[in-house]
C-alpha cells in the first residue's frame, strides 16, 4: 500500500518523507507533547522510533502516518502537525496483534480538533479498508486530553486489558486500554 494520502477537510495524512522528519521530531520531541509518551527521545530512541514507524507500513500496509496541516486560518499549507494512523498492537504486556489507533501532535495543534478529526479518518480506513473487527488505543490515566478524544471518538474503556508497562510514564505504570468495534464505530457515526 505505498503512496497512501488521505484527505479530511482541514488534512491529509500520508506515508512518510525523510524531509519529514526534521520538522516532526523538532515540534513534537518535547516536554509538553512526550509527556505520557516516555519522555523526550534521544537520538537513539528517534532513530528507532522511525525505524518502527517505517517497519509498520513496510511489514502491515499501515502505519501513523504523518498529518500535514491544509492551509487554514493562516496556517502554511503543507505543514507537519504529528502524526495518527494505526498499527499492529505490540506493547509488551498488553493485547498483541490487534489492529491500534495513535496520535501525536504538536501542542500548537492542541485543542483545535485536529486530533478527532485525523483520528476519525484513519478508524474509517481501519474498518473500511483494513478490515479490522475492533480497533485498540493506549494510553495512561494521567493523560486525559488522549482518553477524551477516545471516548469522543466511541471507543470503550476496557479495564479487563489494562496491563503494567512503564514505557508512556514513570508516574504511572498502568497502561489503559479503549477499544471500538465495527459496528459500535457505525452507530457512533
Amino acid at each position: 500500500m505505498s503512496g497512501f494520502r488521505l484527505e479530511t477537510e482541514r488534512l491529509i495524512l500520508r506515508d512518510w518523507r525523510d524531509e519529514d522528519w526534521p520538522p516532526f521530531l523538532e515540534h513534537t520531541n518535547t516536554p509538553a507533547v512526550m509527556r505520557w509518551l516516555g519522555g523526550v527521545l534521544n537520538a537513539e530512541k528517534q532513530a528507532w522510533m522511525r525505524g518502527r514507524l517505517e517497519g509498520y507500513q513496510r511489514d502491515h500496509g499501515f502505519t501513523f502516518w504523518v498529518v500535514e496541516r491544509k492551509s487554514d486560518g493562516g496556517h502554511l499549507a503543507g505543514e507537519i502537525i504529528g502524526f495518527c494512523g494505526l498499527k499492529m498492537s505490540n506493547q509488551e504486556g498488553g493485547p498483541m496483534g490487534e489492529h491500534e489507533i495513535g496520535w501525536r501532535l504538536r501542542e500548537d495543534a492542541w485543542g483545535k480538533g485536529y486530533a478527532r478529526e485525523a483520528a476519525q479518518a484513519s478508524l474509517r480506513v481501519g474498518f473500511e479498508r483494513f478490515d479490522a473487527p475492533h480497533i485498540l488505543a493506549l494510553t495512561v490515566d494521567g493523560n486525559i486530553g488522549s482518553w477524551g478524544l477516545m471516548e469522543r471518538l466511541g471507543m470503550k474503556r476496557r479495564k479487563d486489558l489494562d496491563f503494567e508497562n512503564d514505557d508512556f510514564s514513570d508516574e504511572d505504570s498502568t497502561i489503559i486500554v479503549y477499544r471500538i468495534g465495527r459496528d459500535d464505530w457505525r452507530e457512533a457515526g
